[in-house]
């Protein structure tokens, strides 16, 4: 028997640092200022901008928070950085 072997190199993403422009295009998108993503989310709108900008490394509550605050789910902010961090978007 005769195995092939296949190296596939997996291309480092850094989604951390799409988030911010994830959370940002959501928010465009929906013509949300930080302020109201704020109130959404229970966050301050400062934490958004930092967020956004990448300033602040957001846990998995907040951007949990920061996806409903949204209207979306966890999965689609963290699939819309991907597609950033690859410079699909």
């Amino acid at each position: 028997m005769v195995f092939a072997c296949i190296t596939i190199r997996a291309v480092p993403l850094d989604i951390a640092a799409s988030i911010g422009p994830a959370v940002r295009k959501h928010r465009e998108i929906l013509r949300l200022s930080q302020e109201e993503l704020g109130d959404r989310a229970g966050l301050d709108r400062t934490y958004i901008g930092q967020v956004e900008r990448g300033r602040r490394n957001p846990t998995m509550v907040s951007l949990q928070r920061i996806a409903h605050g949204l209207g979306i789910e966890l999965d689609v902010l963290i699939a819309t950085a991907r597609e950033l961090a690859a410079g699909r978007s």
